[in-house]
């Protein structure tokens, strides 16, 4: 489609006026558009009029090629394109109101071309108006509104609707999400003190109503997960990072902490994505922020001590200190997921007074081991465990019962090789629970690192101590009987008992 050259040394002609004519009604996304000046004289394809054309109107013309999606000038395409014929087809509307789109015509050897009028309106304010009624707006029809779905009232539309779980869950997630938004029908949590706590006795009747309490930790994460974003997404609320735990009695995490600054706070952010009653952090000898920090990300109940505690004082002052039932231990220099505290708590549900670590898939064959390694099997061997291997109180994380406390007695937390050693000896069902590997997440320190450092030696030590107070308790040879041996005849017992048998002869 093209231009006669009477219409583009026009539209040149006119440009300044239509821009300076709009009087502010085409700013924004128009401001600075060419617009063409169409006569009612004026022809606009090889010799075809637009006779219907009413005089002073702009009209903006897009000519976009199908093919390409782009915009061509208008003189460009006159030159390039004169033997095309086609027709401009143009619909003067009042300001304001849409023009109706027109259908395609003509084509090019670059293929189908669309013409649109996309507005056209006065070239001056004081123009003549269009149509009836002068100036005013037509009559335009009322916007229907949407019906309602049987008079229902949005919060119950909302809860008509599927919620599904999201795309990869796995059948335990699916699960829990079916009961989350079951449960979100029944019941509310606005008016409860503590929400996580409300809704973990919620979910612990929906994992009994499953029926798979022994399908493994990683499928109670798993579902408890998807109770929680069930719950949370049917209510149309956004769903917290919270972990449902597998018990409804009382649960305490106590964090030891020195110079744990750049770690403590992630710590305490894990442990608030769990329905706790009780968090200490026991903060001693600290130099840096660890103290400013643990105040900062939590609401945990901060002890503070200038002085150096040393190792594992810090487990039985907060033992001392907490009232729960369960009692989970972790250290500040370890960042640990709540997924990975799960299983501890839950192995104390499941009827364990000592819940361990099992560190074993993460140790080298037996003559690659430290001697460390060596004297925590060598302990669990002595006292008749040695399927527990080299797990040890040790090691964190690890968690007690309210049984285990009162029977070993806060001050033996403060060895731990010792208050295992107790445990064993009482009776107490000491077991691994979970397994996280503490040996790459171990800060290495000045102190800990190489052979014979300091640390080694003490916990070498607090095994021998171990070892000596069982021994007094049981018998030098624990439960390791003598068998055949009989000493008595090496210490001259046999030989006075010859002698009297000759002489009663």
């Amino acid at each position: 489609m093209g231009l006669n050259g009477e219409a583009v040394r026009a539209r040149r002609q006119l440009r300044p006026a239509a821009a300076s004519a709009s009087d502010g009604r085409f700013r924004g996304r128009d401001a600075g558009k060419n617009w063409i000046h169409l006569n009612a004289s004026q022809e606009v394809s090889h010799g075809r009029s637009v006779p219907h054309i009413i005089p002073d109107l702009r009209v903006r013309v897009h000519i976009q090629s199908r093919n390409r999606g782009s915009v061509q000038d208008k003189e460009a395409h006159d030159q390039s394109h004169s033997d095309t014929s086609a027709t401009l087809h143009a619909t003067a509307t009042k300001p304001g109101v849409r023009p109706r789109r027109h259908g395609k015509t003509g084509s090019d050897r670059h293929g189908k071309i669309e013409r649109r009028v996309l507005r056209c309106s006065s070239l001056t304010a004081g123009s003549a108006p269009v149509g009836k009624g002068g100036g005013k707006r037509r009559h335009q029809q009322p916007k229907r509104k949407r019906p309602s779905s049987s008079g229902k009232s949005r919060a119950a539309r909302h809860h008509s609707q599927d919620i599904s779980p999201p795309r990869n869950a796995s059948a335990a997630f699916e699960a829990g999400f079916r009961l989350g938004c079951r449960d979100a029908r029944r019941f509310s949590l606005e008016h409860e003190s503590c929400r996580q706590k409300a809704l973990n006795r919620h979910w612990l009747q929906a994992w009994g109503e499953l029926g798979e309490p022994d399908a493994g930790w990683a499928s109670f994460v798993d579902a408890a997960k998807g109770y929680v974003n069930g719950y949370f997404r049917s209510r149309r609320q956004r769903s917290p990072d919270w972990l449902m735990l597998p018990t409804a009695r009382s649960v305490a995490a106590i964090v030891s902490v020195m110079n744990e600054e750049a770690t403590i706070g992630r710590l305490l952010q894990q442990l608030e994505r769990l329905p706790l009653n009780e968090v200490f952090v026991l903060v001693n000898g600290s130099t840096d922020g660890s103290f400013d920090s643990a105040r900062k990300h939590s609401d945990a109940v901060v002890v503070s001590y200038p002085q150096q505690l040393g190792h594992d004082v810090g487990r039985a002052l907060g033992a001392k200190l907490a009232q729960s039932d369960i009692l989970l231990y972790l250290d500040g220099d370890m960042v640990l997921p709540a997924e990975e505290m799960v299983p501890f708590i839950g192995g104390i549900e499941n009827g364990l007074d000592v819940a361990l670590n099992d560190i074993s898939p993460y140790l080298r064959v037996f003559s690659r081991r430290d001697e460390v390694t060596r004297m925590k099997q060598f302990l669990n061997t002595a006292l008749g465990r040695s399927d527990l291997q080299a797990n040890s109180m040790t090691a964190v994380p690890h968690a007690l019962s309210r049984r285990a406390i009162e029977t070993l007695g806060i001050a033996s937390l403060m060895v731990p090789p010792k208050a295992q050693a107790l445990a064993v000896h009482h009776g107490l069902r000491v077991d691994v629970a979970g397994s996280v590997d503490v040996i790459k997440k171990n800060k290495r320190r000045k102190h800990n690192t190489g052979t014979r450092n300091l640390v080694a030696d003490m916990i070498i030590g607090d095994h021998i101590e171990a070892l000596a107070l069982i021994a007094g308790m049981s018998g030098a040879r624990l439960s390791f009987e003598d068998v055949l041996r009989n000493r008595s005849y090496v210490e001259g017992e046999a030989v006075e008992a010859r002698q009297h048998d000759s002489s009663t002869q």
